[in-house]
């Protein structure tokens, strides 16, 4: 993809992280003007000082086009595209201090993956609730599966994007496709929502099959019929049933549930081995997203009275002390049923 014409360009970045921070800088490479929002003072002084994110990123060199700060407003105020890669329990603190100063014509543009607890909404349905006056069509989901060291070592990806007007995905798609990273457009956000939030919490179960050495049967069994999960709540949501079958839907979980990078599956495979999980987030820097979302998607399921035996088992692994092998053990042996069956 040409930089023609980017040199004048501004984005924000709400959020430091390792996703947060490979993004930024994948459109700082671009030629962007690339405004970063940091929580952590030292993640500022990092990039200030060695020119990287020795925290979250460490190893890649960050480019000059990007300008970290830890002063969020002037970030809002300044940009009139706002990209937001914060942990799913922290979108509503800070889409009410966006809202403080955003501007109505802003898009916003969500690569956060969660369902609120409590109020069960998805990110761009917590940013809608906290910035009421801003269109529906500028709140954007960019989702897919992407690991973000690789994407920050230029890996080849591909991943979608979505919004309720396909002008404004096609914009988006503009801006952040490279040659090697390519951008996909889609019209259904809460499909894109609801397979990178479910998909989580599916990959903590493929960790106790690989954590338990179960078998490659097993783990091909276990992805499959997660997949018939992420899709029964989906549809239930009102997505487009064929979003599934695509990147943000069986791509993302293949990914999640499969590589090493992925921090949920670690978690599970931990958990496989014996660990409980308190040990494991003690050890932990970053956050595993499905460890908060299994607890959501589960009181979710339970309101919209749907049947998701996968994330029922996670949830009591995680929060009732049941065990991985007690989880595979009921899994087996659930009552027989048909496999296309939406409502097994």
């Amino acid at each position: 993809m040409t930089n023609n014409g980017n040199k004048n360009k501004k984005i924000g970045v709400i959020g430091a992280g390792s996703w947060g921070t490979a993004l930024a800088n994948l459109l700082a490479e671009k030629g962007y003007a690339v405004n970063l929002w940091a929580y952590e003072p030292e993640v500022k002084q990092d990039i200030l000082e060695y020119g990287e994110n020795r925290l979250f990123l460490p190893g890649v060199k960050i480019s000059e086009n990007i300008k970290p700060t830890n002063d969020i407003e002037s970030v809002v105020e300044s940009n009139r595209i706002l990209l937001v890669v914060v942990p799913s329990h922290n979108m509503r603190e800070i889409a009410t201090r966006i809202s403080r100063t955003i501007s109505p014509d802003s898009i916003v543009i969500t690569a956060s993956k969660g369902i609120e607890d409590g109020t069960y909404l998805t990110m761009t349905g917590v940013i809608q609730e906290s910035i009421p006056f801003l269109n529906e069509d500028n709140i954007v989901v960019l989702s897919g599966p992407s690991f973000a060291r690789e994407v920050a070592q230029k890996v080849p990806t591909a991943i979608s994007v979505a919004s309720t007007d396909i002008q404004i995905a096609t914009r988006i798609q503009y801006i952040f496709s490279t040659d090697y990273f390519r951008v996909y457009v889609n019209e259904d956000p809460i499909g894109l929502e609801i397979g990178g939030a479910v998909k989580n919490v599916i990959a903590i179960a493929a960790g106790f099959v690989d954590g338990m050495n179960l078998g490659l049967n097993t783990r091909a069994a276990l992805i499959t019929r997660g997949l018939a999960e992420v899709r029964r709540l989906g549809m239930k949501m009102g997505a487009n049933p064929h979003t599934f079958a695509g990147l943000s839907g069986v791509g993302d979980l293949i990914l999640t549930c499969t590589g090493d990078l992925s921090r949920n599956y670690t978690v599970g495979k931990q958990l496989g081995q014996g660990m409980t999980i308190s040990q494991i987030q003690d050890k932990r820097l970053t956050v595993a997203e499905g460890v908060r979302n299994t607890k959501s998607v589960y009181n979710l399921a339970r309101k919209l009275e749907i049947e998701l035996p996968i994330i029922n088992e996670v949830y009591r692994a995680l929060y009732e002390n049941s065990t991985p092998a007690d989880a595979i053990s009921r899994l087996m042996t659930r009552q027989l049923g048909h496999e296309t069956s939406e409502l097994e």
